[in-house]
């Protein structure tokens, strides 16, 4: 391709896309697709709950949930300059909600503003994650216009990750089974960066399973990382799972009943469970003693969890 092919970026006012906030952005933002990229730009999967919903006595302009955890997500959004005010309302939603992650979209953010939001991620723990975002449209030529979203500030999970865990080694808290799960969940979320998935990386923790959402609360995908003996074999070796975990004994009968559709189109031998939760999986043995393996292991967790995150997904999704 030659120099003269290529196009030009230009920039286009977002004034010109969406004339106001309420009526024009907000509920653009909150249809499925745009969602999407938001999710995309902050990592996490969102399912809407609301519009325009009363929290204390002011109005979030977008209510969601973690899919993978079930915690609120509040959106607020601004096509103008951030202001004291948003911040202000930001704060009474944060102080309301025992675990939340605010999302503060606008089309500039001043410096002590985002400087706020940084100092607000310093200073609270996991429980609370506050994001500021900028959104930008570009065009090039008479294409359509292409929403853009730029993080200026979000929680810094790496320096949390690392002071926790070097706090925790410090006082003897890990066991040495703890010690391998969160070594082990660190090479797997640097491969899910690294390769890429389906589903969004999370943070390692010293623990068997990990949760990551599906597209709606109530569903979400473990992989298991386990040390000890497990149900349904009677060996001492270690074993590697991916869970569906579905909300209800209807919901897991409905998609038994298509149990041999399912296995067939995955390709895979599945475990439903009626106990100790509903949910159904895939497992192998390993051994986690044997740092050699982790790649294949991570190679087949990931793999699973693409395959159940694109058959389920859409499926999930209709129910």
């Amino acid at each position: 391709m030659t120099q003269s092919n290529l196009g030009r970026l230009e920039q286009v006012d977002l004034r010109s896309i969406w004339g106001t906030e309420d009526k024009d952005f907000t509920p653009w933002l909150a249809e499925e697709y745009n969602l999407g990229l938001l999710g995309d730009a902050i990592g996490i999967e969102l399912a809407l709950e609301a519009q325009e919903e009363a929290v204390g006595p002011f109005r979030a302009d977008i209510l969601c949930k973690d899919t993978a955890n079930g915690s609120w997500v509040l959106i607020e959004n601004q096509l103008e300059r951030t202001d004291h005010t948003h911040l202000g309302q930001l704060l009474t939603y944060a102080s309301g909600l025992q675990a939340v992650t605010i999302v503060w979209i606008s089309r500039k953010f001043t410096e002590e503003h985002r400087a706020a939001l940084d100092w607000l991620n310093e200073i609270t723990d996991d429980t609370f994650k506050f994001f500021g975002l900028e959104i930008e449209a570009w065009k090039i030529g008479d294409s359509n216009a292409a929403p853009k979203f730029n993080i200026v500030s979000k929680p810094n999970d790496w320096h949390r990750e690392v002071s926790r865990g070097a706090s925790q080694l410090n006082r003897g808290e890990l066991t040495e089974g703890q010690k391998i799960q969160l070594d082990f969940w660190t090479d797997f979320r640097t491969y899910v960066d690294d390769v890429g998935a389906e589903f969004k990386s999370v943070k390692p923790q010293p623990q068997n399973w990990l949760n990551f959402g599906i597209g709606r609360t109530g569903f979400s995908i473990s992989p298991i990382a386990s040390l000890g003996r497990q149900w349904q074999t009677v060996s001492d070796s270690h074993e590697l799972r991916v869970d569906l975990w579905l909300p209800d004994r209807a919901t897991c009968d409905a998609l038994r009943a298509q149990s041999e559709e399912i296995a067939s189109a995955l390709k895979k031998d599945l475990i439903w469970h009626d106990s100790r939760g509903f949910r159904l999986s895939v497992r192998r043995e390993a051994d986690f003693h044997d740092k050699s393996k982790w790649p294949e292991y991570i190679q087949w967790l990931v793999g699973g969890m693409n395959d159940f995150y694109k058959y389920f997904r859409p499926i999930i999704r209709t129910l």
